[in-house]
């Protein structure tokens, strides 16, 4: 909200000395955030003058229309001539009045204005548009012509009020009253301890039976709607150079009269009001929800589709306005400029539902002034005081006539009380303010209080925020001053430390990042379609979403249920920026949706929620349980002096499982798998045991070609993906100190022949089983195919076997006798073989 100080000064006589610098403090003491004090004409140096112009001679010969102009700046210039300046807009003819800055003089910027040739005349100085003047465009586009009566030779510095300070206040949600002159004038009062001039206490007449006819449908979405009509207005009118000047200082542009008069009116009461012309309406105003499918077209020429929610004007044609919104473009204000102007207005001044408000705002993607201030919370009693305000300057500026018709429709409703203890304000502070500081400051405000120890409070209609009890003490907090509060110090109760789940979840993430991997954490929101891209099936229950009722990005509605869709999108992110050789990971939450929905239920504020409260909110929430993804491409290991690089693959995938498995102190077992975005040949699946059943826990090795191309992600690139919850339930991560025994190992090599499409998984499980107790370690060390040596679909599995006792040194018999053992379990299992 940009709010100049000339205007503020017109309902607050603030000291003349106080600068805009000096009320910014003030008002930001008082808990309003004015961001900037623009200082407009700081620059700004005269000579600038009214002019008339005398005569125009158009030069030809140059590649764009130039003018050489005669103008009449009085006795401004020092000699009563005629100025000649050369100018090359076309928007202003002989015997208009101009703007014209004379030499010596300095415009906005530091442009300084002396005599200069040019296109072979001598230009003493300018005529000046709205943008070299620094006050923005008028709609013109050119020149500012000014009103016929504007004497020659008068300053136009102060006739346009050039020179001034405008604060821009940055107004929060709950503080829609401060979207108007009115409200930051009633703050600037409290701050200075001054009496407030008030805008809206005007003498407003009475509704009676000759306004023009309205009928309202929807009194919830509309509690109150007041119209006004006035007649024979001049269609060529135009808005006076202050009230252009004031609409331009707070950031709107000048149209047409009538439309300005209720543009300013919205920035000095903060209601918003519309203009109908009123020979384009068609019988009674209404207001009521639209029809699913009805169409209109909003003064921005767009033709919008209504949905059953949006709250809209009609007429006996059908809708005319987006209430609250926009108007429409069949009842729209004449121009000025046009041969037939608007003679005859119809004034709105309703009061609108916040929420309906806002929601039609948002689900047509049209944000106005209107809008802005309705969905903060309007003042519902300033209705019939804006609607006689806009009267009023109608009939003064446009000399139309105010009909004595005034309709009034209003919904009975009751002023807003609440119960507050008088010491309240002093709990929530800690400060000791008493309850005579406590009915002034709320009195300051607009409220009216009764009662001694127990106050009743009833709020003033333009602080629809005032709903409960702490919001009457922060109001006295504020304007005590949030500077004057004491520091302490909060005394929280000792803590337990992390909880197991915590520790957990750190410790995966410090492994992960040792083993080279950078954690990566993304947004949980995805679209529907990811899913296709990851080849999931149609019943996979991975497509079960939970979607958001309000999503922050309408192509993004639903929460995920993996981790990999964000990975891989930051994979493919930073390898088009030219980072190749990656591997990122990620720890964090998925969501499933439960096969029962439920409404949370709403916790009380007053205490603390009892455990079953508790129990039954979670039980409304969608299954959350933390997994961990990992995603790699480009070289694993890079090449150097110190021998070859080596590139990421399936198998860095699948240790990555095995890493965090260990951190979690849960025995996984990895075996051949296939699912969704993984190569069905080229994927692991890791299994764990759960109360004696086996249980997939995730999935790991290279995606699939055609999720590669459909990600844009670089080839051959892998993942892995597990649940970090279910290696948390089934494992065991109490520390154990290393066993170091005083007897030698004694080592095994075996070499088996098996089956190709045998996994290892399956031959180390035999041979750790064959082997018992004694077998210390496995390693498997070469894997070898050779189709002349070993046969057609055979290949060979050479593992490395340690034994130990922990109390004695193993023979060569009972070592070779484990070895036989874990054999020969083999051999039966699989079909091994020694080789050789």
């Amino acid at each position: 909200m940009r709010v100049p100080l000339s205007w503020l000064r017109e309902y607050v006589d603030l000291p003349a000395t106080e600068t805009g610098r000096d009320v910014q403090a003030k008002l930001v003491s008082a808990g309003l955030e004015v961001e900037t004090v623009e200082h407009l004409g700081a620059d700004l140096k005269g000579p600038l003058v009214v002019g008339q112009v005398l005569t125009i001679e158009e030069l030809e010969g140059f590649k764009k229309p130039i003018r050489f102009c005669t103008v009449d700046v009085g006795q401004a210039n020092g000699t009563g001539e005629p100025q000649e300046i050369v100018c090359g807009a076309r928007n202003f003819q002989v015997g208009d009045k101009v703007v014209v800055v004379l030499p010596g003089a300095t415009l906005p910027g530091g442009f300084s204005i002396s005599a200069r040739k040019t296109y072979g005349r001598t230009s003493h100085g300018m005529i000046c548009s709205g943008d070299e003047l620094g006050m923005g465009d008028d709609g013109s586009h050119g020149i500012i012509v000014l009103p016929p009566e504007t004497e020659v030779g008068k300053d136009a510095i102060e006739l346009l009020e050039l020179v001034d300070e405008v604060l821009d206040i940055a107004v929060t949600a709950n503080r829609g009253d401060c979207l108007s002159i009115r409200g930051v004038a009633r703050e600037a009062a409290i701050a200075y301890g001054l009496p407030l001039r008030d805008p809206a206490l005007l003498d407003v007449p009475g509704p009676n039976a000759f306004g023009y006819p309205v009928q309202v449908s929807d009194p919830l979405g509309c509690d109150r709607f007041t119209a006004r009509t006035v007649t024979g207005l001049s269609p060529e009118a135009r808005s006076p150079l202050w009230l252009q000047r004031r609409l331009q200082k707070v950031g709107m542009r000048p149209i047409s009269l009538a439309v300005d008069v209720t543009n300013y009116v919205m920035m000095e009461l903060g209601q918003p009001l519309h203009a109908y012309d009123r020979t384009l309406v068609r019988g009674t105003i209404g207001v009521r929800r639209a029809e699913e499918g009805e169409q209109i077209v909003t003064l921005d020429g767009v033709e919008r589709k209504l949905h059953a929610e949006d709250l809209v004007i009609t007429d006996e044609r059908g809708p005319i306005g987006l209430a609250g919104v926009m108007g429409g473009a069949n009842t729209e204000i004449a121009d000025h400029s046009e041969t037939e102007g608007t003679t005859d207005v119809v004034i709105e001044a309703a009061h609108f539902d916040a929420v309906s408000i806002a929601r039609t705002a948002r689900r047509h993607k049209l944000s106005s002034e209107a809008s802005r201030r309705f969905e903060r919370g309007v003042d519902p009693q300033a209705a019939a005081a804006a609607a006689q305000r806009t009267v009023d300057l109608l009939v003064l500026l446009a000399g139309g006539t105010a009909e004595a018709g005034v309709t009034e429709v209003v919904a009975p409703s009751a002023p807003h009380t609440i119960s507050v203890p008088a010491d309240h304000p002093d709990k929530v502070a800690g400060v000791s303010y008493g309850r005579e500081t406590v009915v002034r400051r709320l009195q300051e405000v607009g409220c009216d209080v009764y009662g001694q120890d127990e106050l009743i409070v009833t709020v003033p209609s333009w602080r629809p925020d005032l709903q409960e009890i702490n919001d009457l003490a922060e109001e006295v907090i504020r304007l005590e001053g949030y500077e004057n509060l004491p520091s302490t110090l909060p005394r929280p109760p000792a803590g337990r430390g992390l909880t197991h789940r915590q520790r957990l979840h750190r410790r995966a993430g410090r492994a992960l990042a040792g083993a080279g991997y950078v954690e990566a954490p993304n947004y949980p929101f995805v679209s529907e379609q990811v899913f296709d891209q990851l080849g999931l099936e149609a019943d996979d229950p991975a497509r079960r979403v939970v979607r958001l009722t309000n999503p922050l990005n309408d192509e993004e509605p639903a929460l995920r249920t993996s981790l990999l869709p964000g990975l891989l999108g930051a994979l493919r992110r930073n390898d088009g920026r030219g980072s190749h050789d990656l591997a990122l990971f990620e720890t964090g939450l998925v969501f499933l949706p439960r096969s029962e929905q439920r409404v949370a239920a709403v916790l009380p504020v007053d205490r603390r929620p009892t455990d079953a409260e508790i129990a039954e909110l979670d039980a409304a929430l969608p299954e959350q349980p933390r997994h961990v993804a990992v995603v790699l491409a480009g070289a694993r290991e890079q090449a150097g002096w110190w021998g070859k690089g080596r590139p990421a693959d399936w198998a860095d995938a699948v240790e990555a499982g095995r890493l965090v498995a260990r951190e979690a102190g849960a025995e996984l077992v990895v075996r051949g798998g296939q699912y969704g975005p993984w190569h069905p040949g080229r994927c692991a699946e890791f299994v764990v045991v759960v109360d004696g059943v086996e249980t997939v826990v995730g999935h790991a090795g290279e995606l699939h070609p055609r999720v590669v191309k459909a990600f844009g992600l670089p080839a051959r690139t892998s993942a892995m993906e597990l649940d970090l919850d279910v290696l948390e339930a089934v494992g065991d991560d109490t520390p154990q100190a290393p066993a170091i025994s005083t007897f030698p190992v004694a080592t095994q090599d075996v070499a088996l022949v098996v089956d190709k499409f045998v996994p290892h998984a399956e031959v180390e499980t035999a041979l750790r089983e064959g082997a018992g107790e004694l077998l210390e370690g496995i390693r498997l060390f070469d894997v070898y195919e050779n189709e002349e040596q070993l046969g057609d679909g055979k290949k060979s599995l050479a593992y490395a076997l340690r034994f130990r006792a922990g109390d004695r040194t193993l023979t060569v018999d009972e070592a070779s006798a484990a070895r036989d053992a874990a054999v020969a379990l083999a051999g039966e299992r699989t079909g091994a073989v020694l080789r050789g």
